[in-house]
């Protein structure tokens, strides 16, 4: 089979001591920018682009590829021991992951986030291999209408995400598609709500906004509660640590939040973050527990970090097959293809076919690193639980505050994390889930382009009048209409039983 060939040619590349190097290199560093709030995947391999003008076409790209999905796990560590989420796909990886470590089980909580990354990233792998070309045809045949149902689809999972108080969920996340309203009009170009101040002509920027409303909430949190004693002693046992068995009783959440998560990476604008949220909330759903998920249930930590991983993949497909970005990281990778003189796009495939395959063996090499890296350091990671609050919490305001100011070097920025952060915390106070406001601002921008869009093109009926935007309103109303009606039954339950 020529394809298998092709990977079997490109995997032979990687023996050289360059790429070899510059995988593991590569990984180490997509680790630390995962890790540090502010810096997203899409900054890392931005920042590492000048250092590769000098090296090979093919050691550069595997470097950055690998700093790629190496990122999309590192977030996953603050997520899991501080709940300082450092990318914004590992928001719902925190979700389950901080109540583990809370609980003192922080090495269950790394260990599933890491063995779903690897999986979650080496199926992405084989489907972008075998499946690249046809998947990215369609794809591009997506309508704004059908975009737009799949943004809606996106923000029914808050039905889901904010259990008994879905209405305070429903909420945030009106709230969060408000707070995306202010800016210039994406398709008119009128100023709203940006009170004559240039800063907020593109409105808040959402690594800030993120890192407020979960690092700074909770360091707000616990200072108010004088929560300032020494960190709980996380030992690092086989106890803690999950078993092959642990793992196998999740193999279904983590293979099917892996296609999914592919899937939606292949579609241009949804990336990792959407993937995230979409594969907690179907995990949750097909639960035979779903009032675990937010507790401390390791099925939500695998299908958030499966899915985040394995849209790089997803990621890929249209970048490599058609030239066109699926995210923003692969939209630096577009500028770094053209340094080296190659053209992202079908002819790629036919011409430098060694390129292409090079960088497919790299990724699938990349995700083995990244475990073997990822189990050494795991005692690493732990440390941080121990930790005195004293000294924890303040390190955290100020890794806010740099990672806030490293987005577009602007004080601006700073302040709007500040901001965000206070309004968070009294949200808490007051049992106003954050995530839907991260989930709003993610889907606003893509929902209204999408639907005005849709709408210039034909009308209002054209969201009833093509199938696969059917489909989608179809699943986003159940979607938000079975989660609200068994809180009702559980609801009349519990009235009964009193």
């Amino acid at each position: 089979m020529e394809i298998l060939s092709n990977f079997f040619m490109g995997l032979g590349y990687l023996i050289n001591i360059q790429p070899a190097i510059a995988i593991v290199a590569g990984v180490i560093l997509g680790i630390m920018v995962g890790a540090m709030p502010g810096l997203s995947p899409s900054m890392g391999v931005a920042l590492l682009v000048p250092f590769t003008y000098n090296l090979q076409p093919h050691v550069a790209l595997i470097l950055l590829i690998s700093i790629y999905i190496a990122s999309e796990y590192g977030g996953s560590i603050t997520a899991v021991t501080i709940n300082t989420p450092g990318t914004p796909s590992a928001v719902v990886t925190a979700f389950d992951g901080y109540p583990l470590t809370k609980q003192g089980k922080a090495g269950t909580g790394l260990g599933v986030s890491l063995v779903a990354s690897t999986i979650g990233g080496i199926i992405g792998t084989i489907i972008l291999i075998f499946f690249s070309v046809p998947l990215a045809r369609l794809a591009v045949r997506m309508h704004p209408a059908e975009y737009f149902a799949l943004a809606i689809f996106g923000l029914t999972t808050v039905a889901s995400l904010g259990g008994k108080n879905w209405i305070k969920a429903f909420l945030a996340a009106m709230l969060g598609l408000l707070i995306n309203t202010i800016g210039i009009d994406p398709i008119s170009g009128v100023k709203r709500f940006t009170f004559g101040t240039y800063k907020l002509f593109d409105g808040f920027p959402l690594i800030p906004a993120l890192i407020g409303l979960f690092a700074l909430s909770e360091v707000f949190t616990r200072i108010e509660e004088y929560k300032l004693e020494k960190g709980k002693e996380t030992k690092f046992d086989k106890k803690h640590w999950p078993s092959f068995m642990d793992y196998w009783k999740l193999k279904f959440a983590i293979i099917r939040s892996s296609i999914l998560g592919t899937l939606i990476g292949i579609f241009p604008g949804a990336g990792a973050t959407i993937a995230s949220f979409l594969s907690y909330d179907l995990a949750k759903k097909v639960s035979k527990t779903p009032e675990s998920f937010g507790t401390g249930n390791p099925e939500g930590v695998a299908a958030a970090e499966a899915a985040n991983s394995s849209s790089v993949g997803g990621a890929l497909v249209p970048l490599l097959a058609l030239g066109i970005p699926g995210s923003a990281s692969t939209a630096v990778l577009v500028g770094a293809l053209m340094i080296h003189d190659l053209v992202p796009g079908p002819l790629l495939f036919v011409e430098r076919p060694d390129i292409v395959y090079s960088l497919f063996a790299a990724l699938m090499v990349a995700n083995f690193v990244m475990l073997i890296l990822g189990l050494f350091g795991a005692r690493l990671w732990i440390k941080v639980t121990v930790i005195p609050k004293k000294v924890l919490l303040p390190a955290i305001l100020a890794i806010s505050i740099i990672g806030s100011f490293a987005v577009n070097y602007s004080f601006f920025d700073v302040a709007a994390c500040l901001g965000f952060g206070i309004a968070g915390w009294v949200l808490k106070k007051y049992g106003f889930p954050v995530a839907p406001i991260v989930l709003g601002m993610v889907l606003g921008k893509l929902a209204e382009q999408n639907f005005r869009r849709a709408v210039i093109m034909g009308g209002y009926k054209i969201f009833f009048t093509r199938p696969a935007s059917v489909i989608l309103l179809l699943l986003a109303l159940l979607s938000l209409g079975v989660p609200l009606y068994q809180t009702y039954k559980a609801g009349k339950k519990e009235k009964a039983g009193v």
